[in-house]
């Protein structure tokens, strides 16, 4: 691939964020001048079904010959950004206590067809984070359980229901943000197990999703010693690409947390984390800050440090094959549409969808 070519393609490796209920001419031109991953939604995207439907029309007109994800977190509890009528999901947490495969199942197919409703094709659950710190800030009821095991089997259920269903799904937060006691939106957290204590809790759930063919898995802004000394588990090869994709044999994507997270930012900057998030192994970052000139500043910064030699041509290329797979995966016609009109409100919040949220806030 020539470097013409790569930087054609580069905004390939970002999912960016913005303002508003409509897209942004600025997020047109980063599609135009680089081409574009993706966009994700947050609740200042959303006013309400239709328009969040036509908002993910509007961005997957953007797209070249590759698709884009149209991503949001949707966890249920605190983390969900699509509100009534949708269905509102109480947090995974009440999945752990319930214990019951059968309503993991249904729950994320009925989280699946509201999805698909509005044309959201990437979720970012489930969390595979191991709640081995009750007092976590950050995690907490978003975790599926207190048990490696548990968590690994509900959040296979999950990864398969979602990936069955058409949505593609993100195992995060890798290598395990479950023991944390800082919040890695403010500053960056310090796991000190040992490799055999992470081996046999933290990363438990990820072998499972791998295993199970899991679309994405995405990386946490934590230092582990144990694993790297310096770098945070994003900005890690020795974490992305030694542990993540070669020992444990990831195959699917690897997505960075959102690098606009103080963690990361205001160690590194923007641009220069983009660059090394990409170097460890990552296949695409989170970009969520809704800050265009930002983006488009770091996205030539990928292109200067492949001029420069810093960042090996080969990194970018496969980071650019892999994104092109998974997306054939998920992504290739004949997709289904967004619903619109009488359709998409019989969809959303049904009394099928109420009744298992309801379901699972039993065990609340």
């Amino acid at each position: 691939m020539s470097l013409r070519d790569i930087r054609r393609h580069i905004g390939q490796l970002a999912i960016v964020g913005f303002n508003g209920h409509a897209l942004p001419d600025e997020v047109g031109r980063i599609a135009r001048e680089f081409d574009l991953g993706g966009v994700v939604f947050f609740a200042r995207n959303v006013q309400e079904p239709q328009q969040v439907a036509d908002l993910s029309r509007a961005s997957q007109a953007l797209a070249g010959e590759i698709p884009l994800w149209i991503s949001v977190d949707q966890e249920g509890g605190r983390v969900a950004r699509l509100k009534r009528p949708f269905t509102e999901w109480p947090p995974m947490q009440t999945l752990g206590r319930a214990g019951d495969e059968a309503l993991a199942e249904r729950f994320a197919r009925a989280l699946a067809a509201e999805l698909k409703a509005v044309g959201i094709s990437l979720d970012y659950t489930p969390v595979l984070d191991v709640l081995t710190n009750p007092k976590n800030p950050v995690i907490g009821d978003r975790a599926l359980a207190e048990r490696a095991e548990d968590v690994a089997r509900l959040g296979v259920v999950i990864i398969r229901t979602l990936q069955t269903e058409g949505i593609a799904a993100c195992g995060k937060h890798f290598p395990g943000h479950g023991d944390t006691s800082v919040d890695s939106h403010f500053d960056l957290p310090l796991i000190e197990h040992p490799p055999d204590r992470l081996d046999a809790v933290e990363f438990v759930p990820f072998k499972a999703a791998i295993a199970a063919d899991v679309s994405s898995i995405m990386t946490a802004h934590i230092l582990v010693p144990a694993l790297d000394e310096e770098r945070p588990a994003t900005l890690s090869p020795a974490i992305v690409d030694g542990l993540l994709r070669k020992k444990l044999g990831h195959a699917g994507l690897i997505l960075s947390d959102d690098l606009s997270m103080k963690a990361i930012s205001g160690r590194y900057g923007h641009s220069e984390a983009t660059v090394q998030a990409i170097a460890a192994g990552c296949d695409a970052v989170l970009m969520c800050a809704p800050e265009p000139d930002s983006q488009m500043a770091a996205l030539e910064a990928i292109i200067y440090a492949v001029e420069q030699g810093r960042l090996p041509r080969t990194r970018v290329e496969d980071a650019l094959a892999r994104q092109r797979k998974v997306k054939e995966r998920f992504l290739a016609s004949p997709r289904s549409r967004p619903a619109s009109g009488a359709a998409l409100r019989a969809m959303l919040g049904r009394a099928e969808h109420q009744a298992i949220a309801a379901e699972m806030a039993r065990f609340a």
